[in-house]
């Protein structure tokens, strides 16, 4: 990561030996999420793999995002690790995309207040 920017991301491996080429791959690819939202505390990814799967989801990738507000979990698998990582990664840009597009909205259309049967103060 940049040193600039206080973000957290953790990378961790189940079953898989973490390279100091996938991590590097990982914090690339994760960089844009940071990019895309500054209020972003933590990213932790968890990339697993299990030998006992056929092949085709012989990788299991697993995104946290920690932000204000409710967290962002993804879950994807895929038959190459690398392939895995970047799936999720844009599992997650889009799910703070709509998370974005859906605080906008709401703050430029705040629900109608009824004041039916209500007595309003007058104004002096």
């Amino acid at each position: 990561m940049n040193s600039q920017n206080h973000h957290e991301l953790i990378v961790s491996g189940i079953h898989l030996e973490l390279t100091p080429s996938l991590k590097i791959f990982v914090r690339e690819k994760a960089e844009r999420l940071f990019r895309h939202e500054e209020h972003i505390v933590r990213v932790r990814v968890e990339l697993e793999c299990d030998p006992k799967h056929e092949v085709g989801t012989r990788f299991k990738a697993k995104g946290h995002i920690v932000i204000l507000g409710p967290d962002i979990n993804a879950t994807v698998e895929a038959e190459e690790c690398h392939k895995a990582v970047a799936l999720l990664i844009d599992k997650l840009d889009r799910m703070l995309a709509k998370r974005h597009h859906l605080q906008k909205v709401k703050r430029n259309h705040p629900h109608a207040v009824e004041f039916n049967g209500v007595d309003l103060p007058k104004a002096i």
